[in-house]
This record gives structure tokens, sequence and C-alpha cells, in this order.
């Protein structure tokens, strides 16, 4: 069920001064920039060998990514394996103990569906499963 690690979160205050630098540092070319209102996030990817990094950028003070740049600073947020079946990948990890921050997926970036795992059940890794919404191609 588990394709591969899609992609690694990684916090940021701005997209306008971190994008540069993986572009110009590391020679990364930005695959594009978009915005989750529902998460209150503008991202922005990058392929490195078919993983990509994640950039996120909180667009509210109350957001997740707000607050956890508040409580620890900018760097990475999360790890995300690609599945194609995200319904039985969360039942499989409910089923095996782990504790769910969604229990349905939502839409997330680049025509995902995503829902997370709980950090304390993952021994303090937020973890993100995300499939590419039925019937679309994925952005990144």
């Amino acid at each position: 069920m588990i394709q591969a690690i899609d992609h690694l979160g990684i916090a940021v205050r701005s997209l306008d001064e971190a994008v540069p630098l993986y572009e110009n540092a590391l020679g990364l070319r930005c695959l594009g920039r978009e915005e989750v209102a529902s998460q209150k996030v503008r991202t922005a990817f990058f392929d490195v060998g078919g993983v990509h990094l994640e950039l996120l950028e909180p667009t509210s003070p109350d957001s997740t990514i707000a607050k956890f740049i508040n409580d620890r600073g900018e760097g990475i947020h999360h790890i995300a394996f690609r599945t194609d079946d995200i319904g039985g990948q969360l039942k499989q990890a409910a089923g095996a103990g782990v504790r769910l921050i969604h229990e349905t997926p939502f839409e997330g970036a680049a025509n995902k569906l995503v829902a997370f795992l709980h950090p304390k059940s993952t021994r303090g890794v937020l973890t993100e499963l995300c499939a590419v919404k039925p019937g679309a191609e994925p952005k990144h």
C-alpha cells in the first residue's frame, strides 16, 4: 500500500526568502507554488530524485505551521508517504493502534488527498499519508 516517500514538509517563515536558498545554494528548481486555504499555508515544491521537498509558509498566525515555527523554529515538519489506498492505509494504522489526527482524508496540495498520523503514536514523527485524488493528475 505504501509506494514511496512522497515528500518532506519543511516549515518556513517566508517562501520568498526560502525558495531562493534552495534554488541558489542547492541548484534546485521550484516546481510551483500553491495556497492551501483550508490548512492556512502556502507551499512551494522541489523535486529531488523523485522525492519532493514541500516548503510550508503559514498564512495565518493560528495555523498549525505558524504554531510549529513559534514553538520549534523553522525546519522539518513532517514526512509524507504516498499510498495507492489512503483509506485502507488509515484503517491499517488505526488497527495497529496508531492515533489518527484525521480519520477521513481531505484535500491537500498538488491534487492529493491527505491525512495525518499523530506523532505520539509514530515515535515523534508527524506522518502524512497522501494519494492522488481519483481522476486527477498530481501537480508535482
